[in-house]
């Protein structure tokens, strides 16, 4: 199975809120009406701070991912990279998709001169975070979020 992995285009966006939408945390959270989600694929396309990613298989999108590079005065004002919104369609987990997606986004992110990489699993993920801990992350941190409006 040869994954592709490449920058996400507007044809991409059904099959990639179809991912953010298939896990019981997603589809509560998750919306099936797609124009806010291709308001914020614009600003994201648009922005070359931002990248969304997807994983192809024989043309079918199987997985998807968004990094941001973010400037920072700590860590020496190295650049980090920020990823969020992981996801491998259920029929591919555990093929290796989200390990080669890992590797592929940790490449880009050195291209764009990040010296950290950065993300956040929800509690209710222990596999994710499991999954990521074999990746090298490490828990160091507690990280908090507040909904606005």
């Amino acid at each position: 199975m040869t994954v592709a992995f490449r920058r996400a285009r507007p044809a991409d966006l059904t099959a990639i809120v179809a991912l953010l939408r298939d896990d019981a945390l997603g589809a509560g959270r998750e919306s099936a009406d797609l124009q806010p989600y291709a308001s914020a694929f614009a600003d994201i396309d648009g922005d070359p701070r931002h990248l969304l990613v997807v994983g192809e298989l024989d043309g079918e999108v199987i997985a998807c991912l968004q990094a941001t590079v973010l400037p920072s005065l700590t860590h020496g004002g190295r650049r980090r990279a920020q990823i969020e919104g992981v996801r491998v369609h259920g029929a591919h987990r555990g093929a290796g998709v989200g390990r080669s997606l890992l590797a592929w986004t940790i490449d880009w992110a050195g291209e764009q001169g990040c010296g950290v990489m950065q993300l956040t699993t929800d509690k209710a993920r222990p596999d994710a975070l499991r999954f990521y801990e074999s990746l090298g992350f490490a828990a160091t941190h507690e990280g908090l979020k507040r909904t606005l409006g």
